[in-house]
């Protein structure tokens, strides 16, 4: 081998080590619903400081949507355009925080089912998919209906901030308390091996253990689906 085709091989595999895969990323929050007395105090705060996380982050695409323009069709048409570019080794993310309802999420102009969520997934090559909900009772997405029929049979991460029985609490401050620790886990707290790579696993002991003791044990973030423990889920 010449020397010149020596040198240029030594490159390309460089090139090819320093490749990493992306992240496509999706924050919507919900604090101001039309027309409803009750509305939250921090939701949209929680999409913004999620979706600053994974923005500071040089190999993450985001975007965020929040309140009145969180309608069905806006989140669908982002999820889709957002998570097209995705290869086979990317990951895609899709945080809520806001109102739900069993077997999906409350919009500002109606009800947007886990099934619709999923169809769009299922479109991406991406063989990693997350889902992050931040909102009472979403542990109720496990309710079976004609709507939400063979949704899990996907590879997808569901990390819901409260078992199906349960409020997802909000707090004094800027921020619901699933939130709060998903941020903190995000940051480096979850990082119990310091390798700068937060997996699945140790997200979910992070955020579930630091939610169980602040709540007192009224609340319990719940982690299912088909994927695989040691996924990626931050990378810096």
């Amino acid at each position: 081998m010449s020397v010149n085709k020596y040198i240029l091989t030594t490159l390309l595999f460089a090139c090819t080590l320093l490749v990493q895969a992306r992240m496509y990323v999706v924050c919507v929050g919900i604090s101001d619903y039309p027309g409803i007395r009750n509305d939250l105090r921090v939701s949209d705060n929680d999409a913004k400081i999620i979706q600053a996380i994974f923005e500071k982050n040089g190999h993450v695409k985001s975007s965020l949507i929040l309140n009145q323009s969180a309608t069905i069709r806006n989140i669908c048409n982002e999820l889709r355009v957002q998570f097209a570019p995705a290869e086979s080794d990317d990951v895609v993310l899709f945080y809520f925080s806001g109102h739900g309802i069993p077997g999906g999420l409350c919009c500002t102009d109606g009800n947007l089912f886990y099934k619709t969520v999923f169809d769009i997934m299922k479109q991406c090559r991406a063989k990693n998919k997350i889902i992050m909900v931040d909102a009472c009772f979403s542990g109720r997405m496990r309710t079976t209906n004609k709507k939400n029929q063979n949704y899990t049979n996907q590879n997808v991460m569901l990390f819901l901030s409260s078992r199906s029985n349960e409020s997802s609490q909000e707090t004094p401050f800027k921020n619901s308390l699933f939130t709060i620790f998903l941020e903190r886990g995000l940051r480096g707290g979850a990082d119990v091996n310091l390798d700068k790579v937060i997996t699945a696993r140790e997200i979910y002991n992070f955020v579930h253990n630091g939610v169980i003791q602040a709540s007192q044990g009224q609340q319990h973030p719940v982690m299912w689906g088909k994927f695989n423990d040691n996924m990626t889920i931050i990378k810096w």
